[in-house]
């Protein structure tokens, strides 16, 4: 019987059974072999720290219900096709596809909804799509430019990424921020000049390593001396202070990309002071949608098959640390949300 995995109430997951139903009109029925787990989305509402009146993600079919207890979620689940239905070319059975779809043994989907996954890739490196793919929405946002210095708090799967793309671009200098060693190793892998722990005054620290340190405080012209801190900033950590931090960490007319999205936390920001004179924009970023600047050119499509190719370029398998059986799904979540330190990516297998 097909097995779906449910987020029942906060801090409590279980797997049930399904009936199994046949593909219909124009639809593919996916066995799925692995989905990986997003960390920071899922923890949050593992947690129940997201808004249950809000869509899952309006733009995905398989993912319209909103938050609100019980409900199956997840979104990068890779299989074969293991039946079509009517109007469908036989040639899609047993071709290795990925999904925007919750974590389960098995999906119905329209063919169109389905994309098929490079014979070079395993069924784990394509759980990685999404992650790659928002990297590269991160980056397009950001628009980092020559010589400029950049910064990316948080080095989770996503983070990471974004510092593996950002580690191609000739910037002056890139910065990341975690607070586990593992991730900072990794981060200096990708292509991170330094990658610092967060603790204490971090916003102050980057600004003296970024620049001209103890220009004036009142300075809120760059042609008069305020060239300290990061040019573009990334927070992309999932913690709320951090916010905080990363504004604090960039320099006058500097750019600040939101990566994070926080759920019903909480943020408080100190805009008082520096920020008041320094013009310093501070953006949202989200996969779902193209930024109103490149829709002219780029379309979702366009931007998956550069996702595909970057994933293609960078190895995501180091990135797990831990596969577990979809029935022990409970103590995978137990482990993110308990031991961090302990886990980066976590695969479920089915």
């Amino acid at each position: 019987m097909p097995r779906s995995l449910y987020f029942t109430e906060p801090r409590a997951v279980e797997v049930h059974e399904r009936e199994r139903r046949d593909p219909e009109e124009g639809e593919v029925r996916v066995g799925v072999e692995r989905s990986a787990v997003s960390p920071g989305t899922e923890l949050l509402v593992y947690r129940g720290e997201v808004p249950t009146e809000m869509a899952a993600d309006a733009t995905i079919d398989a993912l319209a219900d909103t938050f609100e207890f019980p409900l199956r979620y997840g979104y990068a689940a890779v299989g074969r096709v293991e039946a079509v239905g009517p109007s469908v070319d036989s040639a899609w059975l047993d071709r290795r596809v990925f999904g925007f779809n919750p974590h389960e043994s098995h999906f119905c989907a329209p063919v169109e909804d389905v994309l098929a996954v490079p014979e070079d890739c395993s069924a784990t490196e394509a759980t990685y799509l999404p992650n790659v793919e928002t990297a590269v929405n991160l980056v397009q946002d950001g628009a980092p430019r020559l010589g400029e210095r950049a910064v990316v708090f948080g080095q989770g799967v996503v983070g990471l990424l974004t510092t593996a793309l950002l580690g191609r671009f000739p910037l002056a200098e890139l910065v990341t921020l975690d607070r586990y060693p593992d991730r900072r190793e990794l981060a200096r892998e990708l292509g991170a000049d330094a990658a610092l722990d967060p603790e204490g005054d971090a916003g102050e620290r980057l600004r003296d390593r970024l620049g001209t340190a103890g220009e004036p405080e009142e300075c809120c012209d760059p042609d008069d001396g305020d060239v300290a801190g990061a040019d573009l900033t990334y927070e992309l950590s999932g913690c709320p202070d951090a916010l905080d931090s990363a504004i604090a960490a960039t320099g006058y007319d500097g750019r600040v990309v939101v990566g994070s999205w926080y759920g019903t936390k909480p943020t408080e920001l100190d805009l008082g002071g520096r920020f008041h004179r320094s013009r310093v924009s501070v953006e949202s970023s989200q996969v779902s949608t193209i930024s109103p600047d490149l829709r002219g050119r780029w379309s979702k499509e366009r931007r998956l098959d550069v996702a595909w190719n970057r994933l293609c370029e960078v190895d995501v398998e180091r990135f797990v640390t831990h596969e577990f059986d979809i029935e022990d799904a409970a103590a995978a979540y137990e482990l993110l949300d308990e031991r961090p330190d302990e886990a980066l990516g976590v695969v479920f297998e089915y």
